[in-house]
């Protein structure tokens, strides 16, 4: 456990108190955005390193469901905040941000830092293929209710009827993907892979995953509550902060190990991570936020932008394309980032509303 508490991206968790402090003093919106931000990065990492030591200790098939669970954690905390602040904007961006932050971003990435050191780099096509199925079809049934949306519009209730059982054929789509991966000898479970040393005890293990998620709950709720008036400082929209900065704020320590894990050429779990973790995201995390909202009295219905659905549909299809052959080289990473990044700039020129 000392040895992961070391690690250089920890030095981050000063930004805990700073975020605290800056908060009680009714700070500037951004500086307690950024001191949040930053102080979530390391400890999204901590928990994503408890995550693994749980299981690691519980068998594969158990701990295959546990990092399918927890592994997009302090994204759907930072989420579940934004809609009990009735920020339902931002949490629709940040579920599709996240799906194309996965597969162009960190998967572009990672593929270049990896066939810079090492050349044409290959990967077991089975569970790439299988991933990408699921992403394309995913990516539609997240789409479809928006589609549907523009004609039965004035009548909401029927537009979050429309939302809440699409959300319950994702969930159950999540499920048989989950039971067909822990069944099948074929099959890679499409849980995020381990590639951390263990923590240490299991007490360790489940004190760091507590503390962890308490601090993520707490940075969370300064950072979501500096959103609206730092976006009316700064003149930018709340869909450009949940499509590119909310993202990368909760997965970053993830994001890290896929880049890490191809430059030691084990692209089978780089790419199991970029594609694991969008399915995530896709087949369990925006589903369940839009039952987790009726909690709060602010329906999350799954009526993305024209931009938005573009942006999911185009990230799909490119990345399955790249994965399906089972090789990539640096050249498909520079055009995987190329993209991301002339996505990020047409989100930031996008007029607020």
């Amino acid at each position: 456990m000392i040895r992961q508490l070391l690690k250089p991206i920890n030095a981050l968790l000063i930004f805990a108190p700073v975020a605290l402090v800056l908060e009680l003093a009714h700070g500037a919106p951004l500086l307690i955005f950024a001191a949040s931000a930053l102080a979530v990065v390391p400890l999204s990492g901590l928990l994503g390193d408890a995550t693994e030591e749980l299981a690691g200790r519980t068998g594969p098939r158990v701990g295959a469901l546990l990092n399918a669970t927890l592994g997009n954690a302090a994204e759907l905390i930072i989420t579940t905040l934004a809609i009990k602040e009735g920020l339902l904007e931002l949490v629709r961006a940040s579920i599709v941000g996240s799906v194309i932050g996965n597969l162009l971003l960190v998967a572009g990435a990672a593929i270049i830092a990896g066939g810079l050191k090492h050349g044409l780099q290959r990967f077991e096509t089975r569970s790439a293929v299988m991933n990408s199925s699921l992403l394309i079809m995913a990516a539609f049934v997240l789409a479809l209710p928006s589609f549907f949306n523009y004609t039965i519009e004035p009548n909401s209730a029927n537009v979050e009827w429309l939302s809440l059982f699409t959300a319950g054929i994702i969930i159950v789509m999540y499920v048989l993907s989950m039971v067909y991966s822990l069944t099948a000898r074929h099959a890679e479970p499409i849980a995020r892979p381990s590639a951390l040393p263990h923590l240490g005890s299991l007490r360790g293990a489940v004190g760091m995953l507590v503390i962890a998620t308490v601090l993520i709950a707490a940075m969370s709720e300064f950072l979501v509550g500096a959103v609206e008036p730092m976006v009316q400082q700064l003149g930018i929209s709340e869909l450009f902060v949940g499509i590119i900065l909310v993202p990368i704020i909760g997965n970053v320590a993830e994001h890290v190990v896929a880049i890490e894990v191809a430059t030691k050429n084990h692209m089978d779990l780089s790419m199991g991570i970029a594609l694991g973790s969008s399915l995530q995201v896709a087949l369990f995390v925006a589903p369940l936020l839009v039952f987790i909202s009726l909690l709060f009295g602010h329906p999350l219905t799954l009526e993305f932008t024209t931009f938005e659905v573009a942006a999911m549909l185009a990230s799909c299809f490119i990345a399955a394309h790249v994965a399906m052959d089972g090789e990539t080289n640096w050249l498909e990473g520079v055009l995987l980032v190329s993209l991301y990044l002339v996505m990020a700039a047409g989100f930031y020129f996008l007029p607020a509303k």
